[in-house]
């Protein structure tokens, strides 16, 4: 009878330190159960939403909804040439009087976020030369230098392709109706003959 109660004891013991060690093992999952951000570092898309620092934000010049060209606490538009700024608040100050508002669907960009635009494109368009119709590079953006803004609604797009010249801003590119940048001596000569595409202009050749 002893020995059936040591045996039975010894039987015990063994199964309460299995128990107790395969549940120490389910508390730490093998590394190939973790998901990849946690064992191997940022994704392949880390670099395009940020440069290495997260997600790009405001502060890269992503624009929220309703913005206009006198919001100087979005850097969009806070970040903008000055003349730039200046003109378009001018221009939107009299299409407001024939109920046109400006909206600003974007402005100022970081190069981060420039960046992240141009990626999207080529895998929107599939090809980087399909997409260079559409956005530049960081190193040529008109955008990124604080030089071009793109108006929201088309009756403001509408508003500017005819009275646009009058204050320098000019449509640069016909496939963009919504991209304008300041030509100085517009007012006096009009605006220049529109490239077809962003492949037209020098600028994004350098």
């Amino acid at each position: 009878m002893r020995w059936l109660l040591a045996f039975g004891l010894l039987v015990a013991t063994v199964l309460t330190i299995v128990i107790i060690d395969r549940q120490s093992q389910g508390s730490s999952p093998p590394s190939s159960l973790l998901p990849p951000s946690s064992s191997t570092g940022p994704g392949p898309d880390h670099a395009a939403q940020g440069g290495g620092r997260g997600p790009v934000g405001p502060a890269d010049g992503v624009v929220p909804d309703d913005v206009t060209v006198y919001d100087d606490g979005i850097p969009a538009v806070a970040k903008l040439d000055a003349d730039l700024r200046g003109a378009l608040r001018e221009a939107a100050g009299d299409a407001a009087d024939d109920d046109v508002d400006f909206y600003v669907n974007s402005g100022w960009r970081s190069p981060d976020y420039q960046n992240q635009l141009l990626r999207e494109a080529v895998a929107k368009y599939g090809s980087k030369d399909e997409a260079a119709r559409w956005v530049a590079t960081p190193a040529t953006s008109s955008h990124v230098a604080g030089d071009a803004v793109d108006i929201g609604d088309s009756d403001a797009q509408e508003w500017l392709s005819e009275h646009g010249a009058a204050y320098g801003l000019c449509q640069i590119y016909r496939n963009e109706p919504w991209h304008y940048e300041l030509r100085d001596h517009a007012s006096d000569r009009g605006c220049p003959r529109m490239y077809a595409d962003p492949t037209e202009d020098p600028r994004t050749r350098q």
